[in-house]
């Protein structure tokens, strides 16, 4: 038993409102600078939708991530030898198009336009090349168009539905979507990280964080078409990639990533995991309707004396085992299990996972009026606008059962709180669902507190990182106090 330590993420997605507050928290601090105009390290997409960049998750055109080969996982895109072959010309890469070419307005015409009648505008401009442009696309593009011909209705996700629930979808008394906001998972299993040939990504021992040593990056962009989620991008003026680090600098000083910190809504839970890293090669070479739970066993109960003496024997801190045992993320995933990655598929096996939305129910138009009443307080979950097998394809791999038994343990949630606050619900409707749904009364006030109710530190449970200790063994720590202690003292040059 290997024991590593891995910091993870949940995001609750019926508490998500869309606000964005989160991708402008990330965008003012890692990527409002040349080079990186293009880039959302963390961006919020409405589902159904094609995303940013386009169409990511199709991976018969872009090729990301693993897939089983003679019963073990081979990277799609890259290999020891096929890397070779494309090492100067890789097919599979996003262009500029898929993303979208970044603008701003050209505002000093608002000044400096002559005397007239009309009201002067600011036209768009590239940031890349400063012409004049026709703004097409952007970062979510998509926004709230559930509806859309254009969007909704070319989200590879809609290959799991029928062409009847298809169809359905998009009648009018059926249009629903959710939000979904995305970083980099950080996976236990990076296809990044296995496929840069300059060695440039790594795992951080200490947290399990994937980041990018730039000093060592060759600019060939292997890491971009590898990752299946689309978050490795290429930093066009300084010719290096660049990746979300889970802003590790204000981790290490106790604090919460600046998305994390930023959230409206409250979605975003972050805590130390426990899993067994000899684990890793097995479970991603199982088929796809076992990987949820392969994934699950990976994941270490924190308070196991044997995982505890395997973990101190791997250098980790007790105050990391102490603050594994207090996660919400271990809540959500491994006790609770109402909580999924992200198209777990793609075999990367990544360690934020999201809650799944409770979507309305259907109603009906009679006449000038629309009906959504529902022989039940809440509905069905077979009722939802949206059918089951598009939420088992984001967040099961297609298996509706796992999804199925996140929602009905949130949906008797809903009902014992309910009955507490309003008494309008029978006792033994609310016994009859806590126990199809796999839940007691006391886990339902674990799970709705910890949803509606938590605490900061609650939220965020950041380990220490004792720096201290690793500064002590590489230098005097009065000789290191002076000197820079994150990030690059030399720019970044292109490699000719």
């Amino acid at each position: 038993m290997d024991v590593r330590s891995q910091v993870s993420m949940v995001f609750h997605l019926d508490k998500c409102i869309g606000c964005h507050t989160c991708s402008i928290a990330c965008k003012n601090v890692w990527t409002d600078r040349k080079g990186a105009e293009y880039m959302w390290w963390n961006n919020v997409e409405t589902k159904p939708g094609t995303g940013y960049p386009t169409a990511w998750e199709d991976q018969s055109q872009y090729s990301g991530g693993w897939e089983v080969k003679d019963g073990k996982p081979h990277l799609r895109a890259s290999g020891r030898y096929r890397g070779l072959t494309n090492i100067f010309h890789n097919p599979k890469l996003p262009v500029i198009d898929d993303y979208y070419e970044p603008w701003t307005y050209r505002y000093e015409d608002l000044f400096t336009a002559p005397a007239g009648d009309d009201q002067p505008t600011a036209r768009a401009v590239s940031m890349i090349t400063g012409e004049p442009i026709e703004i097409t696309s952007g970062p979510n593009w998509d926004d709230d168009l559930s509806g859309s011909p254009l969007y909704a209705a070319n989200d590879p996700n809609l290959t799991a539905l029928t062409p009847a629930q298809r169809e359905q979808i998009f009648e009018i008394e059926r249009l629903v979507f959710f939000y979904l906001p995305r970083i980099c998972n950080h996976c236990s299993n990076p296809a990044c990280v296995a496929s840069c040939p300059s060695g440039a990504l790594y795992k951080r021992g200490e947290d399990g964080v994937v980041v990018l040593n730039q000093a060592r990056c060759r600019s060939w962009r292997h890491c971009v078409s590898a990752c299946p989620y689309k978050k490795t991008y290429f930093n066009w003026a300084a010719g290096k990639s660049e990746k979300c680090i889970l802003c590790f600098p204000r981790l290490e000083t106790g604090q919460a990533p600046a998305c994390f910190h930023s959230c409206v809504g409250r979605i975003r839970y972050l805590g130390v995991l426990l899993y067994d890293a000899d684990q890793i090669e097995a479970t991603a070479s199982l088929p796809d309707d076992q990987l949820v739970d392969a994934q699950r066993k990976m994941i270490l109960d924190p308070f196991d004396p044997e995982v505890i003496r395997a973990a101190k024997e791997n250098g980790i801190h007790d105050t990391v085992i102490e603050s594994a045992q207090a996660s919400p993320v271990y809540k959500f995933v491994k006790r609770w299990g109402i909580a999924l990655p992200l198209h777990i598929e793609f075999r990367t096996l990544p360690m934020l996972f999201y809650v799944p939305p409770l979507l309305p129910i259907i109603g009906n138009g009679k006449g000038d009026a629309y009906d959504a009443t529902s022989p039940n307080l809440f509905g069905t979950l077979d009722s939802a606008r949206l059918p089951i097998e598009y939420l088992a394809r984001l967040f099961s791999a297609g298996n509706v059962g796992k999804v199925r038994y996140a929602l009905r343990k949130l949906m008797s949630v809903r009902y014992v709180r309910r009955q507490g606050e309003v008494g309008d619900v029978p006792a033994a409707m609310v016994d009859a669902l806590l126990a199809e749904a796999d839940c007691t009364r006391e886990e339902a006030e674990a799970i709705y507190r910890l949803t509606s109710l938590p605490l900061f530190d609650e939220r965020f449970v950041i380990p220490p990182s004792h720096r201290e200790e690793a500064i002590a063994a590489l230098t005097d720590p009065l000789e290191f106090k002076g000197a820079t202690g994150v990030g690059f003292r030399q720019k970044p040059e292109r490699v000719s």
